[in-house]
């Protein structure tokens, strides 16, 4: 690896010439969400969610530190040589249009590689998105959580940042965001909007949220809940006040529960428990899937879960194995399942059957609905 420093060393102190936006600028005419780049393939983009090769031939080590040790600054060549691994967002202009990328530096095997994510450099409406229009009134409330769940590559974030423009066209509020690193860029509307980049414009996530309560915010980004400091600052953002946005990895909404809940010890959940059911607004879990429909790329198939008083009493009661069915009953309060989501999606044309059995929670209950026979309802409590 003395080589790969001695490129890495001669690179810090030349302003580099970006030849990685030569590939950067291929991702967005070919209209892929990601770019990939290992050492011993050629150049790979993932386009309606496949991979596929890009013209050229395998990258080396000395080629691949070529290509992505000048997209960091100071502070991530520290974070990347530290942790093996860095985040970072990095903009690039294609046609007189500015994209931006979140990008992820890794070490592999002893080797470097770099994984982006293509960001739009314009935010869908929820009919853009194929969102289910009952969205709308999470982005209603004065105060509370609204938490995304899913996979990493699941819309989230897309998602969140239709909800925040969808405030930010219609109320005189200011919109306060955190995030490691920044993706969509809003224009402002009738909101006043702050956005800081971690390690750019504070110093932590830490430092963010003790200033962002004397910034005056309405509505607040805060990122992933990774770990409690994260959730429980952002929970008592949620009860002093402000409505809170964030993302959390769980593949369902119901799951989302347990999810917060193994966060922290046992004598804890109580608390917590009563802190969730008072203070949540709604859980959106969704998957993105290949659609049928020309011109659309990927769907997504949403989950909703809101905090009606059935559902609160659940989360109060430790009854979180009768969410689901208490989400599939929720229509007059705005939920819907996966199973109701996918039966949708199907009957707009917009997914094929195949790949809704294929991520189906429960086959069975799609097979009978994709029929327009209604799963016998059944009591809750």
């Amino acid at each position: 690896m003395a080589e790969h420093d001695d490129v890495k060393s001669s690179l810090m102190h030349v302003r580099p010439t970006l030849e990685v936006d030569k590939l950067f600028r291929a991702c967005v005419k070919l209209e892929a969400s990601d770019l990939h780049l290992k050492v011993g393939k050629p150049a790979m983009v993932r386009v309606d969610g496949s991979l596929r090769p890009m013209k050229g031939d395998p990258i080396t080590d000395e080629q691949m530190v070529q290509l992505c040790y000048p997209l960091m600054n100071e502070r991530n060549r520290k974070i990347f040589e530290r942790d093996g691994g860095a985040d970072f967002a990095h903009t690039c202009e294609v046609d007189g249009t500015v994209w931006r990328f979140r990008v992820n530096l890794l070490q592999q095997l002893g080797h470097m590689g770099m994984v982006a994510r293509r960001v739009s450099s314009w935010i869908p409406d929820f009919e853009g998105l194929n969102l289910p229009p009952s969205i709308e009134s999470l982005c209603t409330f004065d105060q509370g959580m609204v938490l995304l769940a899913g996979v990493t590559g699941s819309g989230k974030s897309t998602t969140i940042a239709s909800m925040l423009n969808w405030i930010n066209r219609r109320y005189r509020k200011h919109i306060l965001t955190l995030e490691d690193p920044i993706e969509f860029v809003f224009s402002e509307e009738k909101c006043l909007i702050n956005q800081r980049e971690i390690g750019l414009d504070v110093v932590d996530f830490e430092v963010g949220m003790k200033h962002a309560v004397r910034e005056d915010p309405d509505v607040m980004l805060v990122g992933e809940m990774r770990d409690r400091e994260t959730f429980m600052t952002a929970i008592h953002a949620a009860e002093t006040g402000h409505l809170v946005f964030g993302t959390i990895h769980a593949s369902s909404a119901a799951s989302t529960i347990g999810r917060i809940l193994d966060l922290f010890p046992q004598d804890m959940h109580a608390a917590l428990r009563s802190a969730i059911a008072f203070n949540m607004r709604g859980i959106i879990a969704q998957k993105l899937l290949k659609s049928i429909k020309p011109g659309v790329g990927r769907v997504p198939t949403v989950e909703i879960m809101t905090f009606s008083p059935t559902v609160k009493k659940l989360v109060l009661d430790e009854d979180d194995d009768k969410l689901p069915d208490a989400i599939r009953i929720g229509a007059e309060d705005g939920m819907q399942d996966f199973t109701q989501s996918l039966k949708k999606l199907v009957d707009d044309q917009l997914i094929d059957r195949t790949v809704a059995m294929e991520v189906a929670p429960n086959r069975e209950a799609l097979k009978m609905a994709l029929k327009g026979i209604d799963v016998a309802q059944g009591g809750i409590l």
